[in-house]
């Protein structure tokens, strides 16, 4: 989007030329002439963001999926942990585990799982 503001500012520049000399012409009042400029433009602008595909949407999507998906992992995660969900999945956390984290009820003292998921998510947000 940021690459595309000197074409639309140019194609803007433009349009405004075009749009006073025709409306110069036809006899346009000033609102007409603004009201064909706003279409013009942004139908040209729809065209830029068709022909480079980057629609300001596409940026807002991932949000849409991810905080809602986040929520309801959240929410997953702790009922599971604090035994909503019955005594017996509690048991099976308390029992389950692998390497060093045999008890997935307890908090982890070596720090290495949430140091390890906020470097692999600041991996994901820099790639």
């Amino acid at each position: 989007l940021e690459n595309l503001q000197p074409e639309i500012k140019e194609l803007a520049k433009r349009l405004r030329y075009e749009v006073s000399v025709h409306g110069k012409q036809l006899g346009w009042s000033e609102k007409v002439a603004r009201f064909h400029f706003t279409k013009n433009m942004r139908r040209i602008v729809t065209e830029l963001y068709i022909r480079d595909n980057c629609h300001p949407f596409k940026a807002t999507l991932l949000l849409w999926v991810q905080i809602p998906m986040w929520v309801c992992v959240s929410l997953a995660l702790r009922n599971c942990s604090v035994g909503a969900l019955g005594s017996a999945v509690q048991e099976q956390f308390s029992s389950g585990g692998a390497l060093w984290f045999t008890d997935l009820t307890a908090p982890d003292s070596t720090w290495i799982l949430p140091v390890s998921l906020g470097l692999v998510n600041l991996l994901v947000v820099e790639v």
